[in-house]
């Protein structure tokens, strides 16, 4: 039975969650800091602005995307395995809330790879950089949501 498994498999799924989630945050901080550098400091097709587009598609296409399918895979087990989750209590959805505000950053940083890819970023470094606070902001919450759970 599938509940069976979830329950065996629940320390190994968790363990997968945690390290796609690492591996999806990492990129999300580091992406729009390579915004920042595209805007401000590359000209359009320089070898800067090639380099960087280069790092924005791989690091997105190769870590990011892969890490953020397999953070909601395992998170979702992690949600149908028994015992975990009281969805009476507001916690959890306050949780599910903020991820998917931001995987909503996530296709965020799609569109604005594509504009630079496309040499038509209109936007500035400044922008990215607040930009940047938003998927900390929800970090703060999420952790605060799982570990302290306050509601």
């Amino acid at each position: 039975m599938i509940e069976d498994w979830l329950v065996w498999a629940y320390p190994y799924v968790k363990a997968i969650h945690i390290m796609a989630v690492i591996s999806w945050m990492a990129g999300i901080f580091y992406l729009p800091r390579l915004f920042v550098y595209h805007a401000e400091r590359a000209e359009t097709g320089d070898q800067l602005s090639e380099t960087l587009k280069v790092m924005e598609h791989k690091l997105m296409r190769v870590i990011m995307s892969p890490a953020m399918m397999v953070t909601w895979i395992f998170g979702l087990l992690l949600v149908f395995t028994p015992g975990i989750i009281d969805w009476s209590e507001i916690w959890p959805w306050i949780k599910a809330a903020l991820v998917i505000a931001m995987t909503w950053f996530h296709h965020s940083l799609v569109t604005w790879m594509k504009d630079f890819a496309a040499d038509r970023n209109q936007r500035t470094g400044r922008y990215f950089r607040i930009a940047n606070e938003v998927p900390t902001l929800a970090m703060i919450g999420i952790v605060i949501m799982v570990v302290v759970r306050p509601f």
